[in-house]
């Protein structure tokens, strides 16, 4: 029996969809150890585009504070999940995000936030990076912002070309991260040692 909280948290018609699926790859949706795989999904999906149904507003709330100073923030190692757009199979991996004070600051569990945003959509990774540092730009109108992620994508590693041991980086880069090398070098510095190694 599934609870009416429970099936709050579910997509609309998405059990309905789950029952069609698994009849279509040749499961029996009536067997015992599929009889509530329909509403697990639709919980399980409710979760993973939860970005949807958010404002970035709502993710940073009253978050940000006027503060003096101007040196580099660097928050690094957010975890994200997030589901391809082409086979909606997962890619995840890890955020660096930097930015250079201009009078505002943003608390640092925001950022955070800001990436399960993003995340939480059928994605593409370079999307997303962009989306995130035009997100701190919006916010916080720094001197400068940079974004860096790196992905493990599924639907590489377990279809089409298989390859387990590959991610793929990317990069969004606004004001002094992008107009000054130097700025640009500090950053990729300080994140190198987290980047996957070879």
């Amino acid at each position: 029996m599934i609870s009416a909280a429970d099936e709050k948290q579910e997509v609309p018609g998405l059990r309905d969809l789950t029952e069609h699926w698994l009849s279509a790859i040749g499961e029996d949706p009536a067997r015992e150890g599929l009889l509530k795989t329909p509403h697990r999904v639709a919980k399980a999906w409710g979760f993973l585009t939860a970005g949807y149904s958010k404002s970035l507003q709502d993710a940073v709330g009253d978050a940000v504070f006027a503060a003096d100073g101007s040196e580099m923030v660097i928050v690094k190692d957010i975890e994200f999940y997030s589901m391809c757009e082409h086979h909606m199979l997962p890619f995840y991996g890890r955020a660096h995000i930097a930015y250079i004070p201009d009078g505002k600051i943003l608390g640092l569990s925001k950022f955070a936030r800001i990436v399960d945003l993003y995340s939480r959509r059928l994605q593409v990774q370079e999307r997303i990076t962009t989306q995130i540092a035009d997100a701190v730009q919006e916010l916080l109108a720094p001197q400068g912002v940079a974004v860096l992620m790196e992905g493990v994508h599924l639907c590489m590693a377990m279809r089409g070309v298989q390859k387990q041991n590959s991610s793929t980086i990317t990069s969004a880069m606004r004001g002094a991260f992008k107009d000054d090398s130097r700025t640009r070098a500090e950053f990729m510095s300080a994140v190198q040692s987290t980047l996957r190694s070879r």
